[in-house]
């Protein structure tokens, strides 16, 4: 098996900017939505801030990660992702995954919001590349409740459902991973569009509401 030569800072980087612009230009990230990750030839990872649009990145911004999350190497007054411990705990768990992407690309999103898994194989390309796509249940964004919600849905799969939030896909490189999100939401779409339509949604409960308003004050979120 021909070993995979993992990418140098600078590369890392390039290829971080280049994906959240793709993702951002698709709509499958809004305003400052999502994160992305990768991991380098030193066995450090490259990271995108928190409350930045991922289409308008430059280098400056990326922030360098030891496995732990731990911050490295960052630019000016920019903050790791707030979902950094969802990033490690895919790469803790699957050893062979270099790059984590997280992003709420629409069709994909609603089967979160209906907390449905994505597992009618109707297409051949969307079943050879993720197999059956399961959703984890509902944690609130950027806790290691989140974190740990997905770890059952790793081994075995390539990309998992958050319930109401979005999808966390992984792969062996940045593009693998990226390309597996854009088979996701294809596949989402070819369900939606061939009448297995994910309903009825699954509403926050007060509960869940309530874990959500507390992420306000960390997010910065004033209403």
């Amino acid at each position: 098996m021909k070993r995979l030569i993992l990418p140098d800072d600078a590369s890392a980087k390039a290829s971080i900017i280049e994906i959240g612009r793709r993702m951002y230009d698709k709509n499958y990230c809004a305003a400052n939505d999502g994160n992305i990750s990768c991991k380098t030839e030193e066995g450090c990872y490259w990271v995108t801030p928190s409350g930045v649009s991922k289409g308008f990145l430059t280098e400056d911004m990326l922030i360098k990660a030891d496995t732990d999350g731990n911050v490295l190497e960052a630019g000016g007054d920019y903050k790791i992702s707030s979902e950094i411990q969802l990033h490690m705990t895919v790469y803790k768990n699957r050893e062979d995954v270099n790059a984590v992407v997280h992003a709420h690309p629409p069709a994909s999103t609603a089967f979160a919001c209906a907390r449905k898994p994505m597992d009618i194989p109707v297409v051949n390309e969307a079943y050879l590349n993720l197999g059956e796509v399961l959703c984890a249940p509902f944690a609130a964004p950027g806790t290691r409740e989140l974190a740990e919600s997905i770890i059952p849905y790793l081994k075995g799969h390539a990309a998992v459902l958050l319930a109401n939030h979005g999808a966390v896909v992984w792969g062996s490189d940045i593009i693998n991973a990226y390309y597996r999100l854009e088979i996701l939401e294809y596949y989402a779409n070819l369900l939606i569009l061939t009448g297995n339509l994910p309903t009825p949604v699954h509403p926050l409960n007060d509960e869940e509401k309530a874990a959500i308003e507390s992420c306000r004050e960390k997010y910065g979120v004033k209403l």
